[in-house]
């Protein structure tokens, strides 16, 4: 039986980081995208964001797509919402910092609990994966036709990190008998909404995942039964990074004012570009 790894409140919390990011804007596939190409502007090794709830437009997702591409990736971050993604305003004003979450009294806990059925509950219905994965595939269809195009990974963040594992795939035959979605490597980041075992025994592509300590949406219990399905796959690149006192979201949202949470960012960044530079090369 699969178990489904949810969403929390911990989902709509965290830091907007301040920056300017040097992308452009344009529309791939139809879809409003977020482009930012590395110094020499070949494609040869593209990247696929997935972000979180708050979208393509989330300054620190933008912020993040630029370090990918000074390491050499061109990188896309599409829309995958649409349109409709969750407000950025809930970061200010709805959830505090991330670390805020462990100090908590049981009443905020209960009060920012009450958010998830009234805000994520209706989205993650309009976003679920009947809609959204039609769209993630056909997107990496798009890149993979592109010219110039050699090899593409994807990377997800929360809710996007689940579908950066489904990537990790590889490619499925639609209806009509054609091979759709599917990349060449993957990193999922504290990812959202999870079946355990069901998203894992099929992985077909090197995986990376990066996963908090004390993320409220994987347990270490859980956490164990995914390293033990990971193992099996001999034939799979994988790893499995554990951040020490890290919390869901700790990979994109993490407050830069502190040291240790900036570093253990910093970190989760490397482990993607280290990840991609061997598995897309």
């Amino acid at each position: 039986m699969s178990q489904n790894v949810g969403m929390s409140s911990c989902c709509l919390s965290g830091k907007v980081h301040q920056g300017k990011p040097t992308g452009r804007d344009d529309e791939i596939g139809g879809l409003s995208t977020y482009i930012s190409e590395p110094e020499n502007h070949s494609n040869a090794k593209s990247i696929i964001f997935i972000s979180d709830v708050f979208g393509y437009k989330f300054p620190n997702t933008r912020l993040l797509a630029d370090q990918y591409a000074k390491a050499g990736f061109y990188t896309y971050v599409p829309d995958f919402h649409q349109g409709d993604s969750l407000p950025i305003s809930f970061l200010d004003n709805i959830e505090p910092p991330l670390k805020t979450q462990e100090t908590l009294s049981l009443v905020d806990k209960a009060k920012n609990a009450a958010i998830v059925p009234t805000t994520l509950g209706p989205w993650l219905i309009t976003h679920r994966e009947g809609v959204s994965r039609p769209l993630i595939d056909g997107f990496v269809n798009t890149v993979r036709m592109t010219p110039g195009t050699n090899k593409i990974g994807a990377v997800g963040f929360c809710w996007g990190g689940r579908y950066a594992i489904l990537q990790a795939h590889g490619q499925d035959k639609s209806g009509q008998g054609r091979d759709v979605g599917g990349v060449d490597a993957a990193y999922a980041c504290h990812p959202s909404l999870v079946a355990v075992p069901a998203d894992f025994e099929p992985v077909a592509k090197p995986l990376s995942m990066a996963l908090g300590t004390k993320d409220s949406l994987l347990d270490q219990g859980t956490v164990g039964k995914v390293q033990d399905l990971m193992a099996k796959k001999t034939d799979v690149p994988h790893e499995i990074r554990l951040y020490e006192d890290q919390v869901h979201g700790f990979a994109l949202r993490n407050d830069w004012s502190s040291d240790e949470d900036k570093k253990a960012m910093d970190e989760a960044a490397q482990q993607g570009i280290e990840w991609f530079s061997k598995y897309l090369s």
